[in-house]
């Protein structure tokens, strides 16, 4: 990872953050995007105290913005010179109703931000990457990617969809030395989960995580930073072969039939 230039979409908190950490500490350059100025600063003020060599610029982006996505890409080339890994990450849950019931504006935005704002980055990202003959890029599915998740069908149709980008991707430019995976989080505890079980259980939000850790063969839920260390791996050049897979990291629990 050393020198590696690598680009982290919602990089400010949760699973983002936790991967540019993880990267940092293997000597990685990094290229951090957000929407939210503050929390990104915030993010890379805290990345550079905790491994000052690091090198990192962000960049403000709205990943449902094409143009916002191509000049992300842009600085990174101009920061760095080129592209090694791509963590394709932000991502948003919406809310949970039914699908009778769903506000169709909410359902556009999660399929802007998950589905478009993933392909927008594959777009302006694997030309750079052809160029190189090597690139590694990590999309983020769910566990909602490869199976249902009542009240939530924009989110699990935006990450199936993402599941089936990376299909391709692997299949279109593996030629190039690109390889694409994508990782299925399940119930890892990030602030966009922790928002969730408000969702569903306004005045006790930690009963409803209890109740939801129980279900999981391990009986608690992931950690961000064991996410990261997937995400590092299938990003670094130990991974030569590995390629047009979704990756469930959630402690076994999507092996369960039926809601027991």
């Amino acid at each position: 990872m050393k020198n590696k230039v690598m680009i982290i979409t919602g990089a400010a908190m949760g699973l983002g953050y936790a991967a540019a950490k993880e990267l940092a500490s293997k000597g990685a350059h990094l290229v951090l995007v957000d929407y939210n100025q503050k929390s990104l600063e915030d993010a890379k003020s805290e990345i550079i105290k905790e491994f000052p060599q690091a090198k990192i610029i962000t960049v403000i982006a709205d990943v449902s913005k094409e143009d916002a996505v191509k000049n992300y890409v842009d600085e990174a080339v101009k920061a760095f010179g080129r592209i090694d890994g791509f963590y394709n990450n932000a991502g948003i849950e919406g809310r949970q109703a039914p699908i009778t019931e769903y506000d169709v504006d909410v359902f556009k935005k999660v399929i802007d931000i998950n589905l478009m704002g993933v392909y927008y980055g594959m777009r302006y990202v694997i030309p750079v990457m052809q160029k190189q003959q090597f690139g590694r890029i990590v999309n983020v599915a769910s566990v909602g990617g490869i199976r249902g998740v009542l009240n939530q069908t924009p989110y699990v149709a935006s990450k199936h969809a993402v599941s089936g980008m990376t299909k391709n991707a692997a299949l279109e430019y593996g030629r190039d030395g690109i390889l694409t995976n994508a990782i299925a989080p399940g119930a890892i505890l990030t602030p966009m989960v922790a928002e969730a079980f408000k969702q569903v259980n306004p005045a006790d939000p930690k009963a409803a995580e209890s109740e939801y850790a129980q279900r999981n063969p391990t009986k608690r839920l992931g950690k961000p930073e064991e996410v990261a260390k997937l995400v590092a791996f299938l990003l670094s050049e130990d991974n030569g072969y590995v390629s047009g897979q979704t990756i469930a990291i959630d402690g076994g629990e999507s092996n369960i039939y039926g809601n027991s």
